[in-house]
């Protein structure tokens, strides 16, 4: 009788954690995500640079650019550290410069670099784009870890929705919003790199921004636009 009573006491004392076990048991089980997207909106900083310019031109004031928009990530293998992303976006971009843009009284345009003799506040070309990027995606992350090493490499393609120069000096304001030799469509390479929301970016146009355009002493007008900066990615 004393060995039941122990055995009785014994499932009194252990019963609550027992029972508390089994409902461990039918608690449900958090499913991994094995389909997991890098479904990303981005947002970027850069310093703008004039390349293959004429020769003399030189960057004045500030030159930047601000970008923004959303990729749809599209993994191509098990893993799913390699992706392609297709997207949509747009970007405003500024160049401070000394390369005068104008027209002449018959309206054809005048491409000058300036020099030193030449006395203004200000002389820039602005543009805003629509942008359709596409990469083409490594990276370290797993449906659980969002912070991770990457390297997107990939191409955009670009429509110039709107663009300006503007020249400024004492009595003088000279504007010029319709370039015949301006491309609107723009082409570039990209890159990024980096680890987590940080990653260094970097973007080359592939094509001139203006056709068939020579300056007043007879050089090529073959400009294109190097891009470095930041650019931030949110899940």
């Amino acid at each position: 009788m004393e060995l039941m009573r122990n055995i009785g006491a014994f499932i009194f004392l252990f019963l609550p954690f027992i029972s508390l076990s089994q409902d461990e048991n039918l608690l449900p089980i958090k499913n991994v995500d094995s389909l997991y997207r890098e479904d990303q909106f981005y947002f970027g900083l850069t310093y703008n640079i004039m390349a293959e310019a004429p020769s003399g031109y030189s960057a004045i004031g500030l030159s930047g650019g601000l970008q923004a928009g959303f990729l749809r990530d599209m993994p191509i293998n098990e893993r799913r550290n390699l992706a392609l992303a297709l997207g949509l976006g747009f970007a405003y971009d500024q160049f401070g410069q000394n390369l005068f843009v104008g027209e002449d009284p018959s309206g054809n345009s005048i491409y000058r670099v300036l020099d030193g003799s030449v006395d203004y506040s200000e002389n820039k070309f602005k543009m805003a784009m629509v942008e359709v990027p596409l990469e083409f995606r490594w990276r370290t992350s797993t449906a659980t870890d969002y912070k991770f090493w990457r390297i997107y490499a990939g191409a955009r393609i670009g429509y110039a929705y709107w663009y300006k120069s503007t020249f400024r000096q004492e009595n003088n304001t000279v504007v010029q919003s319709d370039i015949p030799e301006f491309n609107p469509l723009r082409l570039s390479a990209t890159l990024s790199m980096g680890y987590s929301t940080f990653n260094f970016f970097a973007s080359y146009s592939l094509n001139p921004f203006f056709d068939n355009a020579v300056t007043e002493d007879g050089q090529k007008m073959d400009v294109k636009a190097l891009k470095v900066g930041l650019m931030f990615y949110i899940l």
